[in-house]
């Protein structure tokens, strides 16, 4: 234990104690002494006993993510936009949940290791009765907006740490998230952080109110601002009526600006009993009246404000009912799945997004269906008469990849076409770009790709103005794309572009539906052919549901294909399938080919040694272009020993 945690742990005990409370301190110290006392007489925590931070394991985290589904959409944006203002100054942004677990997360990749051992990180437990006094912990406690500023935190674990936390509140009033911006170190002022302290704050609001109005779209909505000029695009106050004008929601500065209006809860009340007003006059305050004739007074106060009034777009019998069932996904979504659980989850959440404009990110081993899954998404949303255009960043020649993806004029560079020629993004336009094997795009055309997706615009080459396009982006990786940031190998910025939700396909060998997926395979007749569905007897069923199926669906897609070219009388029979199906490869490799610890570089040799280092069957076996295959060989220095020896692996 270093000095200066000594002396922390002895200022904890003497305030927790009682013994010295000391001068009156800075402003908000009163606040931090309390929660100091809380944490010792409530949550019988020792200031003595210093503990890591605590990281939820991976399933737990997603308990808790997908109960705020749609709220984390919305989040999200919001959290980027902080992000850009604080990024450069040491800042990561956390949302939690109203328990105090980290569901969402943006900051620095290349410093993950820091990161996650200080608690900064996704899936991490801020709250109170388990950390002690901390920004997000206090912050659920009180209720308040407030910055914890290293020695103000009750472990001495934390003490480099300043982290600056705002709640966010539901339409009910009630605690639904916290925002907050933590750095690993900074000044040691605490009025270093009064500017954070703003910001967390206003993006706190921001997510706040952008949620009220996604909950309340159907209702009608009140926009409130002491400003005219503001009421539509960042009004301070904002409520929700029914069709009888009583309140059924309100965001948490209408709550704290009528508290005085009435005893209790704000909802159930009457737009009379707040307002100097009658709800028969709230056709003057809608859009088609001038802002500065919609002029309100607050009953009791008379505090002067602008009112705009949005009507229910439905009449209330028409509106959903709360208890009303979930509704089933989009049947292209549906389709993908028969009853396995996990994939279930996915697609549910992926049918909250299929018309969202955030990007999204589809991982999963190779050959578990990413395509097929974004298809399905595009096929189930507003764009789906519009084009999906197919990119497999892996595939196109890097020499030519750039005119590929962004087109180019005539005679832009030797070899381009008299005509010139769109290209893929142009292509994708109005509809959706799906970007598969993202994680072997060259950096080089990473950075073009993000001017493209954050202006939304791109530029040929051999052009001099930009081209708007309107697209929909889903990108596709098997890669760990965090560690390829960590490594420099992928832009840091361009992945939190992309990953604005990431949804995860379980691997074939963890599904539970494989007997439903073998079926609807064996019902599928070949293009021209009009014969009834193949059969399957017991014994070749029982070897396709033992198999582990390292590739994924597009393996047992090629097996069910294999076996129905060998077959008769339209039943495949045990012989007619592949002699090495379930057969598991064993290979030992060489000791001058020894590479660092890598379960997919592991996965990569193996394949190279099981086909006597041909490169070319290797990525057949492995679902890949050779040039993929390459740029991985390069990337995990994996060398052929057949061109060592002079040999060809082609």
């Amino acid at each position: 234990m270093q000095t200066h945690q000594r002396e922390h742990i002895d200022r904890v005990l003497q305030t927790v104690t009682g013994r010295d409370i000391g001068p009156p301190g800075a402003a908000g110290e009163g606040l931090i002494h309390e929660s100091w006392r809380r944490c010792a007489r409530d949550y019988r925590l020792d200031p003595t006993r210093m503990q890591d931070a605590i990281i939820l394991p991976s399933q737990r985290l997603r308990e808790h993510q997908e109960q705020m589904d749609e709220f984390l959409q919305i989040a999200r944006s919001g959290m980027q936009a902080l992000y850009q203002h604080v990024a450069g100054l040491g800042y990561v942004v956390l949302l939690t949940d109203a328990r105090g677990v980290t569901v969402d997360f943006i900051g620095d990749l290349n410093s993950d290791h820091s990161l996650r051992r200080a608690g900064l990180y996704l899936g991490s437990d801020w709250s109170e009765p388990l950390a002690g006094t901390c920004g997000v912990g206090t912050c659920i406690s009180t209720g308040q907006a407030l910055t914890v500023h290293q020695g103000d935190h009750f472990d001495a674990t934390h003490i480099p740490l300043t982290c600056t936390t705002a709640p966010v509140f539901d339409g009910r009033g009630r605690l639904n998230a916290v925002l907050d911006i933590s750095a690993l170190r900074s000044p040691q002022s605490k009025e270093s952080q009064h500017m954070a302290l703003q910001m967390v704050q206003i993006y706190a609001q921001h997510i706040e109110n952008a949620s009220f109005l996604r909950q309340f779209r159907h209702d009608w909505v009140l926009r409130l601002s002491a400003s005219p000029q503001f009421l539509e695009v960042n009004p301070d106050y904002l409520l929700a009526l029914d069709a009888a004008g009583r309140v059924i929601g309100h965001n948490r500065r209408a709550q704290l600006l009528l508290q005085d209006c009435v005893a209790g809860p704000l909802i159930g009340v009457a737009f009379e009993r707040l307002f100097n007003a009658r709800l028969d006059e709230l056709g003057r305050f809608l859009h088609a009246c001038p802002a500065d004739r919609r002029a309100v007074t607050v009953a009791g106060s008379g505090q002067l404000l602008f009112l705009l009034a949005s009507p229910a777009p439905t009449a209330p019998a028409e509106r959903p009912a709360a208890s009303a069932r979930v509704e089933p996904p989009p049947a292209p979504l549906a389709a993908l799945c028969g009853g396995d659980a996990a994939l279930t989850r996915q697609i549910a959440r992926a049918a909250r997004f299929v018309n969202s404009p955030i990007g999204l990110l589809l991982t999963g081993e190779t050959g578990s269906g990413k395509e097929f899954f974004a298809k399905a998404l595009h096929a189930s949303g507003e764009r789906r008469n519009r084009p999906f255009v197919a990119v497999n960043c892996a595939a196109i020649p890097e020499a030519l990849a750039e005119s590929e993806l962004f087109g180019y004029l005539p005679g832009s560079f030797s070899g381009a076409g008299a005509r010139g020629k769109r290209g893929l993004v142009q292509e994708a336009d109005g509809g959706t770009l799906f970007l598969d094997e993202i994680g072997d795009m060259p950096l080089a055309l990473q950075a073009r790709l993000l001017r493209v997706l954050a202006e939304r615009e791109v530029l040929p080459v051999g052009a001099t103005r930009p081209v708007p396009v309107n697209i929909r982006v889903i990108a596709a990786t098997h890669c760990d794309l965090e560690a390829l940031v960590r490594e420099g190998h992928f832009r840091a910025d361009l992945y939190y572009r992309l990953n604005g939700a990431q949804l995860v396909l379980p691997s074939l060998r963890e599904r539970t539906d494989l007997d439903w997926l073998i079926d609807r395979l064996l019902a599928i007749p070949r293009e021209g052919d009009e014969t009834a569905p193949l059969a399957l007897s017991l014994d070749a069923r029982a070897r396709l549901l033992a198999h582990r199926w390292p590739g994924n669906l597009r393996e047992l897609h090629n097996v069910i294909e294999y076996a129905r070219s060998l077959c008769s009388h339209g039943c495949i029979a045990l012989h007619d399938l592949p002699d090495n199906l379930g057969a598991t490869p064993v290979f030992r490799a060489p000791a001058a080919l020894t590479v660092p610890a890598s379960g997919e570089a592991a996965q990569l040799r193996q394949h190279l040694a099981a086909t006597r280092w041909n490169v070319a069957e290797a990525a057949r076996r492995m679902g890949l272009s050779r040039m993929t295959l390459y740029r991985r060989m390069q990337r995990w220095g994996i060398a052929s020993p057949n061109q060592r020896d002079g040999g060809a692996d082609a």
